[in-house]
């Protein structure tokens, strides 16, 4: 038989309201309490009815993601990780991909938030990087935490997760010129990311600081695909000064670069190095394997939703209402593999 919030107060020695509190992680319950009936539920297995607790009041515990990606990868990964936060923080998830491009792209997500009765978005690049998305979400009063590229925060009036994009690029492209390497070239992602402007910026950054000469021709305009990672590479193979390396902004397009240059004779890494970026399955099912950035996007993601549930509680609680805006930031780590690095088979995290 399914237990209940009254076997739940029972069990932990309180009161029917105690637990409902607990369960609305209200700041009001002592931490001795919280924990009995947080062993209570776990011992009873206790499953909370949302939707008779969202028609209850006006607020709601339920989340939404909204997401423009075609990394497939990715998209699973965020899935899993805001799923793993909500369920241990009991909410329910909403997921809606969109086109950020589309005319009506704000009525759109004005409505899916409105007829799903949200609390939140947890909102993706490019979507998290749009101004007018981000204008409508808050006319709305609905809360949101921003997944974007980046490190600066000074200037971020609401939670958001920071990934330094440009510092892994950097180092992505540093040990691509410690390897010996000077002719390196860039494959691009697509431009409406912020990602690929802060890792194209890294790679700049780099070259500079250690007096290699930046060619244009190096410099490739692509989109996050294994298509274009392999014409784009066929491309600058096809130079009549050929890179000895290429940094490509995603692994799909890395991997991509990879079936071009063996299609086209190339060995890598003798005479081609190629490294990515995120840690995707595609960085660890080429041969060889792909020197990349191992960007934890289950983890950034589960933090988006912690940081998300926590900001809903603090708005509902008058007491937390002048509570400052808390922002996490993630570095992808450096992750030597033998795509660029001769006589390897090991990953080194640097």
């Amino acid at each position: 038989m399914r237990s209940t919030i009254t076997d739940v107060a029972k069990l932990a020695g309180v009161s029917i309201k105690t637990v409902s509190r607990v369960i609305n992680m209200e700041d009001s319950v002592v931490e001795t309490t919280r924990l009995k009936v947080a062993q209570a539920i776990e011992q009873l297995n206790y499953q909370p009815n949302h939707a008779a607790r969202n028609l209850k009041g006006t607020n709601t515990y339920t989340l939404g993601f909204v997401y423009d990606n075609p990394n497939a990868y990715y998209i699973i990964e965020m899935q899993e990780g805001i799923l793993a936060e909500c369920r241990e923080r009991g909410y329910e998830l909403i997921i809606h991909p969109c086109k950020a491009t589309q005319v009506d792209i704000i009525s759109e997500i004005k409505a899916m938030a409105k007829r799903s009765q949200l609390a939140g978005l947890v909102i993706s690049p490019p979507l998290s990087e749009t101004p007018e998305i981000l204008a409508a979400i808050e006319e709305m009063d609905l809360s949101f935490v921003r997944i974007i590229p980046g490190s600066n925060d000074s200037q971020e009036s609401t939670p958001c997760v920071f990934v330094h994009d440009h510092d892994a690029a950097y180092k992505i492209t540093e040990h691509l010129i410690q390897q010996g390497h000077k002719a390196i070239a860039f494959i691009g992602g697509d431009k409406s990311h912020r990602s690929t402007i802060e890792r194209l910026n890294g790679y700049l950054a780099a070259l500079k600081a250690h007096g290699i000469e930046q060619l244009d021709e190096y410099v490739i305009d692509g989109q996050y695909t294994f298509d274009s990672g392999a014409t784009e590479a066929k491309n600058l193979l096809n130079l009549s000064k050929k890179p000895t390396a290429i940094f490509c902004c995603n692994d799909e397009i890395a991997a991509g670069a990879l079936f071009a240059a063996r299609l086209n004779g190339f060995d890598v890494p003798k005479q081609l190095a190629i490294a990515g970026f995120e840690d995707s399955p595609f960085s660890r099912q080429t041969w060889p394997q792909l020197t990349t950035a191992a960007q934890p996007t289950n983890i950034i993601a589960r933090k988006a939703a912690s940081l998300l549930i926590s900001h809903i509680a603090a708005k509902r609680s008058k007491a937390k209402a002048n509570q400052p805006v808390m922002h996490k930031h993630f570095e992808p780590q450096l992750l030597i593999r033998a795509s660029t690095q001769l006589n390897t088979q090991q990953d080194t995290d640097n």
